[in-house]
């Protein structure tokens, strides 16, 4: 269906030429899954919108061939490029928030889709474009399908966005973390459609994500790509028997799960190599265990060892090729103590907690009705635990954490108390306020709009301190990011960089570090890993244990990655429609649950075992 040959893309950048796709070659064949997957700025989306021809203005492919059908897309000229694009390959982007038009409604949106590719119009085009909000499970598609992208949640955005991608029914689907906003239910269901779809239609998908369960689940062919090159390709299940790349055993030796809580995750150290450079030896090489000297000397070619298995590493370029891969050895005790605190000292208390959006009709805007989002709900959190609030997309989980940071007070009626220390924080106005803010910090979920994109990481990072900590120097604020940087896995030069020159998963640990700058003691953390590759999230998780034996950090974690939850969580609450329907230890809520919510969330996860 596409043949991809030694496809290569250079961006023009202040720091030089960086090759993000270094002589790609790959095959996809009709009806099949193809996922790539690797850490993030390692060259995977870059590829999809290479594809695509969607590079930025900065960006070329500077060689290479994308044949479709025997149709050298790459040599099309832009009109007729416009007639591949979204019929016979379509993508499903990363970030929902900064793909949809701020200014269309989503239905308008999808329909423009329809209109372009397909005879439908009008009210035909308005029916279809419904039953694929119905498709990919938006509630109330008949009063959505008039909504504005800024009146959904980060989920509903992403299955807008996944049926914009669907509606002209095109050969070849490039999915870019089709399901990271998403929740094991809306996933399982997004992934059975996009199989239903593959069936019906013989299309082909390729999945970039980092999610592996999600690879095992749906691929049938896997290609890891790091620094820019394919390092290992094989069939789907002999790559989850035997991975054969250093890299590769290091991924799933950083997944999170439950027999690995109390220890340290897997995590590779250092990070991705700048691609401006020409590397003399293997890329990985000074992040890998079993380095030789030869490594750093020549670039390993890619071997095919077995069938249908091929790997770009020196330990197998003889014939004797069977060496025991392991993830690599931390060293030191990994086992985590318990809290320094005691679970009886209560941080933030939360009382019949209500948030409640008004609804507004007519010329003068009077007050119908409300959308009650959070509706009476009640919990504790000691210092030195951590409290995972679940539930799918919509269920008022983000709202609570906001309403709770008083973030929404202009915006909605909130009733009940919500105490932090001893304080009642609604009752908190101005210089009183601020000073809670060094207490208690949020890691939203879109890095990307909650980070300014005219301000330099330095200032982004530093600004955060300055204000809340004025105590400490201009030179100690410099030391502080530069620790922070190292522990979310990123280099010192990123601090002269801007939001937009980063990917998803930096810019998610840009927005960790500015939250961890003023030192709090509780962290709203919304989705913190959802943008993450596995061995950065490892990296992310690791520091946020470590940050929380040592200082008492307690973290309310809003996530629907249950794997992080079984690692992570001490205690378990369950939302569904702006209730809590259970509560309870992570051992008796994973181990036996009580409420057919749960047992329902629990079975739609994806499982790697």
């Amino acid at each position: 269906m596409l043949r991809i040959e030694n496809l290569t893309t250079d961006i023009a950048t202040d720091s030089g030429l960086v090759r993000a796709v270094d002589a790609l070659t790959l095959t996809l064949e009709r009806g099949e899954t193809f996922a790539l997957v690797g850490e993030s700025g390692c060259g995977k989306s870059m590829t999809a919108l290479s594809l695509l021809r969607l590079l930025p203005d900065s960006g070329r492919i500077s060689a290479g061939c994308i044949d479709l059908d025997g149709t050298d897309i790459a040599q099309l000229p832009e009109a007729r490029m416009r007639d591949v694009r979204g019929k016979r390959i379509s993508i499903i982007f990363q970030e929902p928030g900064t793909s949809l038009n701020p200014v269309m409604t989503v239905g308008r949106q999808i329909t423009e889709v329809i209109e372009r590719h397909t005879p439908l119009r009008g009210t035909a085009a308005h029916a279809q474009a419904l039953d694929w909000l119905q498709r990919v499970g938006i509630p109330e598609p008949e009063r959505r399908i008039h909504n504005y992208p800024f009146q959904l949640s980060g989920g509903q955005k992403q299955r807008v966005m996944i049926a914009i991608a669907l509606a002209a029914e095109p050969q070849i689907v490039i999915a870019d973390e089709p399901t990271t906003a998403l929740d094991v239910t809306i996933q399982a269901q997004i992934l059975d459609l996009l199989k239903e779809l593959q069936a019906a239609r013989n299309m082909t998908l390729l999945l970039i994500t980092h999610d592996l369960a999600v690879v095992k689940s749906m691929a049938h062919r896997v290609a890891l790509m790091y620094a820019g090159q394919v390092i290992e390709v094989a069939d789907a299940k002999d790559f989850f028997a035997q991975p054969l790349h250093p890299y590769a055993a290091n991924l799933f030796g950083a997944l999170p799960e439950f027999s690995k809580r109390g220890h340290a995750l897997a995590s590779i150290p250092g990070t991705v190599p700048p691609l401006n450079q020409a590397f003399t030896g293997c890329r990985f090489a000074e992040r890998c265990g079993s380095a030789m000297e030869h490594c750093r000397n020549a670039p390993p070619e890619l071997h095919t060892v077995r069938a249908n298995h091929a790997v770009r590493c020196v330990l197998y370029q003889d014939a004797g090729y069977e060496v025991p891969v392991q993830a690599q050895d931390l060293g030191g005790d990994t086992t985590a103590p318990t809290p320094a605190h005691a679970p009886t000292e209560t941080l933030l208390e939360v009382r019949d907690y209500c948030v409640w959006f008004p609804i507004r009709k007519g010329l003068l805007q009077r007050t119908v009705g409300y959308v009650k989002a959070v509706d009476g709900v009640s919990f504790s959190l000691a210092p030195g635990r951590t409290l995972a609030l679940v539930g799918e997309s919509g269920s008022g989980k983000t709202t609570v954490g906001k309403g709770i940071l008083q973030l929404l007070r202009h915006n909605a009626h909130i009733r009940g108390t919500a105490t932090l220390q001893g304080q009642s924080l609604h009752q908190l106005q101005g210089a009183a306020l601020r000073r809670v803010r060094r207490t208690a910090q949020i890691v939203f979920q879109d890095p990307f709009a909650s980070l300014n994109p005219r301000m330099r990481v330095q200032d982004i990072l530093a600004e955060g301190v300055a204000s809340l900590c004025p105590e400490v120097t201009a030179a100690q604020r410099t030391q502080r990011l530069l620790a922070l940087l190292d522990r979310v896995g990123l280099r010192p030069d990123v601090l002269t960089r801007y939001p937009h020159e980063f990917s998803g998963g930096q810019r998610q640990r840009l927005a960790i570090a500015r939250a961890l700058a003023v030192e709090p003691q509780l962290i709203v953390a919304d989705e913190p890993t959802s943008a993450l590759d596995v061995s950065v999230q490892a990296q992310i998780l690791n520091l946020l244990q470590e940050l929380q034996q040592e200082l008492g950090v307690a973290y309310l974690f809003i996530t629907h990655n249950f794997g992080v939850v079984e690692y992570l969580a001490h205690d378990i609450a369950v939302m569904q429609n702006g209730r809590l329907v259970e509560m309870g230890t992570a051992d008796a809520v994973l181990s036996h649950p009580q409420h057919d919510y749960t047992r329902s969330l629990l079975a739609a996860v994806p499982r790697l075992h």
